[in-house]
């Protein structure tokens, strides 16, 4: 049978993981052609699809050659596709997508600079977001004032916070001079604001904010804000074979963008 199963293809546009879709069909939220979708239904040209009684066009998540891009997201832009206060957004920064859209892989937060992946891989974004992944997020964080070994030690054991225990993977001193101290610190999951958050738990001064890895993917040295970096080949099929999801015929080459 030709076409592709549902939840590949919304996965794919980035509506929700296979695994959510699978559940969503089985509680009878989709409706394919007007009658309640199966988990073996596949979706065929011209084909009527609704989620939760909202038409949902399916034909944007087209198959298409997964990109992957680095972004290096300045403070003062907020990662949304629109902004009721008129503030910039991180998308408009980005090449234009003949099919799909561009998903963001987690937030920054207005204050938080650094290392951003957008991909047009709902699928892939999914995987990288995912609590089961515990995907290791590295950042460089500037603190006003020397930081006790005693806090250094609550932060790697473990503190509360309002939404539960949390702690930093590794915390390694990177020098500074005068009042301003520069760490890196790891965590592995993706919490609202929880590097400042841990920080903050312990009364300390968080003055500069920027994610510098995310999992195997680094910001590349040189790059501007504002600016990208596209995944070659070789990196995307390393990228792709780390969260279980198979390589692709490359159907156009990576670039690199400044």
């Amino acid at each position: 049978m030709a076409g592709e199963r549902i939840q590949k293809v919304l996965a794919r546009g980035g509506v929700g993981s296979r695994r959510e879709i699978e559940r969503w069909i089985e509680e009878g939220r989709l409706k394919l052609n007007g009658v309640e979708a199966k988990l073996g239904d596949r979706l065929q040209p011209g084909d009527h699809l609704q989620l939760n009684g909202r038409v949902v066009h399916w034909d944007k998540f087209s198959l298409s050659a997964t990109r992957v891009l680095i972004y290096h997201k300045p403070t003062g832009e907020v990662v949304t596709r629109r902004d009721p206060e008129g503030r910039p957004v991180i998308f408009t920064q980005l090449p234009k997508l003949q099919n799909g859209r561009w998903i963001a892989v987690g937030r920054l937060d207005i204050n938080t600079s650094g290392l951003l992946i957008v991909t047009n891989n709902g699928e892939l974004a999914n995987r990288l977001m995912h609590p089961s992944t515990q995907v290791d997020r590295e950042y460089a964080v500037r603190i006003l004032g020397t930081v006790e070994d005693a806090v250094l030690t609550r932060l790697r054991q473990g503190v509360e916070l309002e939404d539960g225990s949390a702690r930093f993977d590794d915390i390694q001193f990177r020098g500074g001079e005068g009042a301003n101290k520069w760490y890196h610190v790891v965590v592995s999951e993706g919490r609202n604001r929880l590097v400042r958050r841990l920080w903050e738990s312990q009364a300390v001064t968080v003055s500069r904010l920027m994610r510098v890895r995310y999992g195997m993917l680094t910001l590349p040295d040189g790059l501007k804000a504002h600016s990208f970096y596209e995944l070659n080949q070789k990196e995307l099929d390393i990228l792709l074979e780390s969260v279980g999801l198979d390589k692709e015929k490359p159907l156009a080459p990576g670039k690199a963008r400044f």
